[in-house]
């Protein structure tokens, strides 16, 4: 250009004059409002290009390129600036700290399984123990699985005996128990002989208290052979309870009612958080619930593709929060779950 256009004036006194402000500056609030007012939307420098139109029509390239050109030089000076101001308060912070680097370093707190993933691991190591082994399902279930298949048909009364989770999708259930494992595994291992243990997490929508939570471990336990009785079923859950708790542990089964079980029957272990006094946990009973139990009914054996005129076997559903509780003497079921690190580095 053989006479510089006014734009091009107005961009050079303006380039100059902010280079002179940005070295003057100290600290990170002053660079911030400097670059609000010069490289800020409304800046002259960036309004240059909106006022194109006024230069002539050959020089409006060159006012361009030239305003490009002072718009990424201020932008360069400040992150310059802004990387020179944060180091030297970087440095006079090193100075102020009292540090002394010969002091030994913070041993960093090691993470450990959570108690009920102990406590599920030891319930399973004694089944192993005796004969049984582990048979995983998912805690996505069917309706069909979680219901049907264990004689509770749609709109039985039985039902509310399980305040259940469903999904947006029909027919599809968070399970409520451990025991639509059972026709699975029987499912997966007929016609052979059966002895499995199955660990997972259940969900029910219910009223939280001491001994209830709405998720909670459960490991369901199934023996299914020939002539198999009530009395093996007894045998097995008072010898794994003496395991699990001491030879002396003191247990009682008394009648209950599941409809995939017949007869059916609930064991009780004596409560060591009171002392079998009565607490809140075993509601002044004296004894805590820790699983139902009973022979398997033939209509779930048949729907599990065992012929119940050759077949018997039992289950139990166990409850892993409430065999916690008794063995470490926790008084409140919802302690598992509340993620407090004070309750949880106990253990």
């Amino acid at each position: 250009m053989s006479e510089k256009s006014p734009l091009v004036i107005e961009l050079e006194t303006l380039q100059q004059q902010a280079q002179t402000e940005l070295a003057a500056l100290k600290s990170e609030s002053e660079l911030q409002s400097w670059k609000t007012r010069y490289l800020g939307r409304s800046a002259t420098v960036m309004q240059i290009f909106k006022r194109l139109p006024e230069a002539a029509p050959e020089q409006r390239a060159a006012i361009g390129q030239f305003a490009n050109q002072v718009k990424n030089t201020l932008e360069a000076g400040f992150n310059q600036m802004m990387e020179t101001v944060r180091q030297a308060q970087l440095q006079q912070s090193l100075k102020s700290e009292q540090l002394d680097v010969t002091l030994p370093g913070r041993v960093p707190a090691r993470g450990r399984l959570h108690i009920q993933t102990q406590v599920l691991r030891e319930v399973c190591h004694i089944f192993n123990e005796m004969g049984f082994q582990v048979f995983r399902t998912d805690e996505v279930e069917s309706d069909e699985y979680n219901f049907e298949l264990l004689n509770i048909p749609a709109h039985h009364p039985s039902r509310d005996m399980w305040d259940t989770f469903y999904t947006t999708k029909e027919g599809v259930i968070l399970r409520t128990h451990t025991s639509p494992g059972q026709v699975r595994s029987m499912r997966a291992f007929n016609p052979d002989p059966i002895r499995v243990v199955l660990p997972g997490m259940c969900y029910r929508y219910e009223q939280m208290d001491a001994s209830h939570e709405i998720q909670f471990n459960q490991i369901e336990v199934l023996v299914v052979g020939k002539d198999i009785t009530f009395a093996n079923m007894k045998g097995t859950l008072v010898e794994f309870a003496k395991r699990m708790y001491g030879k002396d542990v003191r247990t009682r089964i008394r009648p209950g009612y599941f409809p995939f079980t017949e007869p059916s029957a609930e064991m009780d272990v004596e409560c060591f958080v009171c002392g079998s006094k009565g607490c809140p946990v075993c509601k002044g009973s004296g004894w805590l619930e820790i699983l139902g139990c009973g022979m398997v009914h033939p209509i779930v054996l048949q729907n599990g593709g065992y012929d119940p005129e050759i077949y018997s076997g039992f289950a139990a559903g166990m409850g892993v929060e409430r065999i916690s509780m008794l063995r470490y003497h926790v008084d409140d079921i919802r302690r598992f779950w509340e993620n407090d690190i004070r309750f949880l580095e106990q253990f």
